[in-house]
């Protein structure tokens, strides 16, 4: 076994990098390791268990605050920000876009400052993977100016609140008006979605 033991070892791989889908090669798969993986002093301190008293939507909030100014330098924007545990472990999840489209190497230099100000700031006091790439086709819808831009495209939206006795809408979008989403139904039907009972919305892989 190295020197550095086992429990090294795993927490490198915890922060290793998945460059997901990006433009020009949707669901392609392409990895690459976080350049700060071999930074193994600090999180070795941090120890196991460590992270039960951080709290998911924090963590978003403060990643947030650390990404935005980055991204707006470079003219991109921030879709979405995920934190939660899944089968291989905590994710922390980004989207991010700009007109014309994100590129791998893009992705890249977000992940590697990004991963940067995480380690310093210790946003994060436990294992997990970082994954930064372009929204891809079926896109999260999480600003009104999404629901104006895409104005046209069919999309999926569930809420917290049934309308009617349902919760789960599949249309056109049809724009905002008055704090609600439009959305023309299949049968023609336009119906009015609160943003503020709206959990997940995405646009719709048309081919």
């Amino acid at each position: 076994m190295p020197w550095y033991g086992s429990g090294v070892q795993e927490w490198a791989f915890a922060h290793s990098l998945f460059l997901g889908p990006v433009e020009g090669a949707l669901r392609k798969g392409m990895n690459a390791l976080h350049p700060g993986m071999h930074r193994v002093e600090a999180p070795v301190a941090r120890g196991a268990g460590q992270g039960r008293g951080q709290r998911s939507p924090e963590i978003v909030e403060r990643v947030r605050a650390l990404v935005e100014p980055m991204l707006a330098d470079r003219g991109m924007d921030l879709v979405e920000v995920e934190f939660r545990r899944e089968a291989s472990g905590w994710i922390l999840r980004l989207y991010l876009d700009r007109p014309g489209g994100v590129t791998l190497d893009d992705c890249q230099r977000v992940s590697e400052e990004l991963g940067d100000h995480l380690d310093v700031e210790e946003v994060i006091d436990h294992p997990y993977t970082l994954e930064v790439s372009s929204p891809g086709l079926d896109r999260p819808l999480t600003r009104d100016a999404d629901f104006v831009n895409f104005v046209g495209k069919g999309a999926r939206i569930t809420t917290h609140e049934a309308i009617d006795g349902q919760r789960n809408f599949r249309g056109r979008l049809a724009g905002l008006a008055d704090g609600a989403v439009l959305l023309t139904l299949a049968d023609g039907r336009q119906v009015r979605i609160p943003r503020g009972i709206i959990t997940k919305a995405r646009l719709e892989i048309e081919l």
